[in-house]
């Protein structure tokens, strides 16, 4: 199939697109990398009037990091990301979520703003911006706001950038020191969308002992499941884990649906065993003394 008619736009300026999309309101949609939009367009599951390239537009393609924490600008792909080595040097868990995205082709032109703006429940920087409490930044022609990923990620394909918005910046908190972490999942075959997956966080303390755990996963509902584990693990040594209570209270938490690719019973068991390895990886890491 082909995409319906739509008009295209390639202003030369962040305030042309924001002057663009004010104009077009609900009828403009963004243009990035397209790598999630453009089989949406061809499939006809989506059908705006109108597009606004950001292809031309000057200082959206960069790469911040600061003591406090990463900031990737609206055109930087997920390629970039993942081999630009002070951020993740900063964020190991970004380079270790991004070797799991899609194919080379793909993060060769997709950006890492899009896949979040994009919501896929089974998008592995979603999570990611989830687990460190990160924000999203957007503009508009009357102003400028950010929102957290818990208000901004809003259901499966759905995030909240409203009507005459671009989001141009995604911000990642550096973890406090201390903290390891890890990032695994399960697919069919490599870069397809994962039948589960988690990504976690484990701090410890000066003795070693587990202060705090976290872990969001994705492929297991509408937006990224958050499960706060420090109860579950809080105390136990790094490489003594034993991540069972925690396992039962992920399974516990979370709830997938059945599709053509899995039963939900799978899900929920898939999602448990990833957990117990990836908390494993992720204390192990914070003992060698690595900042997520």
């Amino acid at each position: 199939m082909k995409p319906s008619a739509f008009a295209y736009h390639a202003p030369h300026s962040l305030e042309a697109a924001l002057d663009t999309l004010a104009e077009l309101g609900e009828d403009g949609k963004v243009l990035a990398g397209g790598q999630s939009l453009v089989p949406l367009l061809n499939m006809r599951l989506a059908a705006p009037a109108a597009l606004v390239d950001l292809a031309r537009i000057d200082g959206l393609d960069t790469v911040e990091v600061t003591d406090r924490e990463v900031r990737v600008d609206a055109r930087v792909t997920h390629e970039r990301l993942r081999t630009h080595v002070a951020a993740t040097d900063a964020i190991p868990l970004l380079r270790e979520a991004l070797d799991w995205v899609a194919h080379p082709v793909i993060r060769n032109r997709g950006t890492a703003l899009g896949s979040i703006v994009h919501a896929d429940p089974a998008g592995e920087l979603p999570a990611v911006l989830a687990l460190l409490g990160g924000h999203v930044e957007l503009a508009s022609a009357p102003g400028r706001r950010t929102a957290t990923a818990d208000d901004y990620l809003v259901g499966p394909l759905e995030s909240d950038t409203r009507p005459g918005e671009l989001a141009t910046a995604v911000v990642f908190p550096r973890p406090e020191p201390g903290t390891g972490s890890a990032f695994d999942e399960l697919a069919r075959r490599h870069g397809d969308y994962a039948l589960a997956g988690v990504g976690v966080t484990v701090t410890l303390d000066d003795d070693r002992k587990v202060r705090r755990a976290d872990a969001a996963f994705i492929g297991v509902g509408a937006t990224p499941i958050q499960v706060p584990l420090t109860d579950a693990l809080a105390g136990q040594a790094s490489d003594a884990l034993e991540p069972d209570d925690a396992i039962d209270l992920a399974r516990s938490t979370i709830d997938p649906e059945d599709d053509i690719h899995a039963t939900a019973r799978y899900r929920r068991h898939l999602a448990g065993v990833l957990l117990g390895r990836a908390l494993q990886t992720a204390a192990a890491r914070a003992a060698a003394g690595g900042t997520a």
